[in-house]
């Protein structure tokens, strides 16, 4: 296994705001290749009632929701570029060591951390990431898991051999009626499902470029907020929020909700990874993100399903299929199309078409338990307890597909996918996207 790389530029720059002599040592064996997994560095957890210790990055927004789903364990150290925005989280723990660069947690805590939770903003949710599970870390990151393609195959990956307990922050994953939905799928209840239409509401998207130049906040560490991202000078367009709709840092409304609103098809159909990818939308902005777009994945035949296209809009009003079939249900955001009927559903609700041949249905037996909790599965994994619901050999694949409709759409246009070797065929344009370039002195290989 090749272990996390530092690269010359960002090893030096690093060493001069923050290293003693033995720590550049440790780095540059790092920088060499040398590799550092769970075995030779985490601290073993002897028993479930021992608690973890868990460091996180990213503490405001939804990392405060997961600061509080960590809660009951050992909170070790905190990270936040942000000083105001973190600032809550800072003070629940004030005794708990504080960091605005997550690689000096690591260099400084590496030996003290069981665990990571990683809440950042798209762009960076790769690096630390690959640091955490390098250093043989079991690891709870946000959803999308990263933002590109490439990076997403080599956290799966890079989790898999160091035999880590992961899980994707995909919380919806654990309502009943999610369960119910995937247990009538499953039961055949509407037949063979030939397609699937789902889809996120609003208009969100394409902002207008800043044309100020605005002072960094005293509170904010810009450098590595930026962190892998092209360099630009700091605007409030970007930070703290906007910046899921920028290309350079987020994924657009489709990486904010494709993984939970795509994991209830990707979970009924037992759904991996798509051999044909297609996508249109408005004119498309080289750095900011659409405010519709749709795309559609082919997926064969395998296991006892037949082939299945599903579908996936960013669009007011949803998809035309529920005009077309008459269709409605408030608060849906998937229609499932078999042979035998049509069932509609949303995270808390869920409806079977024609209503008249489903009225006097008794539900398939429920097989699915609740969830004790999804911060508590992912905490259970980590104590060597049943893998998490969405650890990445799951979410893994999910979140490439969400990541392949915006290749798609970007690219202009369709292309077969070769999932085996991370490629676009027919397609010149798509490559670009499957793994972009990074700021220099950020790169992981």
């Amino acid at each position: 296994m090749k272990a996390h790389r530092y690269t010359l530029t960002q090893k030096a720059d690093f060493m001069k705001r923050t290293m003693n002599r033995r720590d550049a040592m440790k780095m540059m064996a790092a920088s060499t290749g040398i590799c550092l997994t769970g075995k030779t560095v985490s601290r073993a957890v002897e028993s479930p009632n021992e608690k973890l210790n868990v460091a996180l990055i990213g503490i405001g927004g939804q990392g405060g929701s997961n600061l509080r789903g960590v809660s009951s364990q050992n909170i070790v150290a905190l990270c936040d570029v942000d000083e105001k925005r973190g600032a809550k989280g800072f003070g629940q723990f004030p005794k708990v060591a504080k960091f605005s660069d997550y690689r000096v947690m690591f260099d400084k805590m590496e030996k003290d951390i069981d665990a990571v939770v990683v809440s950042t903003p798209d762009h960076t949710h790769f690096n630390p990431s690959m640091i955490a599970m390098s250093l043989g870390k079991h690891l709870y990151c946000e959803k999308p898991m990263a933002h590109n393609v490439w990076q997403v195959r080599k956290m799966t990956e890079l989790a898999a051999k160091n035999n880590l307990a992961t899980q994707l922050g995909v919380q919806r994953h654990t309502i009943g009626n999610v369960h119910r939905v995937v247990e009538l799928i499953r039961a055949g209840v509407i037949g063979k499902v030939t397609e699937v239409h789902s889809w996120v509401g609003g208009n969100r998207g394409m902002p207008s470029k800043p044309k100020d130049k605005q002072k960094v906040p005293a509170h904010l560490n810009w450098d590595v907020w930026l962190g892998p991202a092209p360099e630009r000078d700091y605007n409030k367009a970007y930070c703290p929020y906007n910046w899921r709709f920028w290309w350079d840092f987020g994924t657009g409304e489709t990486g904010n909700w494709g993984c939970h609103t795509l994991d209830i098809p990707f979970w009924s159909l037992k759904l991996d990874y798509p051999t044909r990818v297609e996508g249109s939308g408005p004119e498309v902005h080289p750095q900011t993100t659409p405010k519709a777009m749709i795309t559609s994945f082919q997926y064969p035949a395998k296991g006892d399903r037949g082939d299945v296209t599903l579908h996936w809009y960013h669009t007011r009003g949803g998809p035309q299929i529920l005009k077309d079939r008459n269709l409605s249900l408030k608060g849906a955001n998937n229609v499932f199309v078999g042979t035998e009927g049509i069932l509609v559903c949303g995270f808390g609700t869920h409806k079977l078409y024609p209503e008249e041949k489903f009225s006097n249905l008794s539900a398939p037996e429920q097989s699915i338990p609740d969830s004790p909790g999804f911060h508590k599965e992912w905490i259970a994994a980590c104590k060597g307890g049943k893998t998490a619901t969405c650890n990445f050999d799951y979410s893994g694949p999910l979140t490439e597909t969400v990541l392949l409709g915006n290749v798609a759409y970007r690219a202009g246009g369709g292309f077969q996918w070769d999932s085996k070797n991370l490629q676009a065929v027919g397609n010149n344009t798509a490559q670009q996207y499957i793994r972009e370039a990074v700021r220099k002195g950020w790169e992981i290989s």
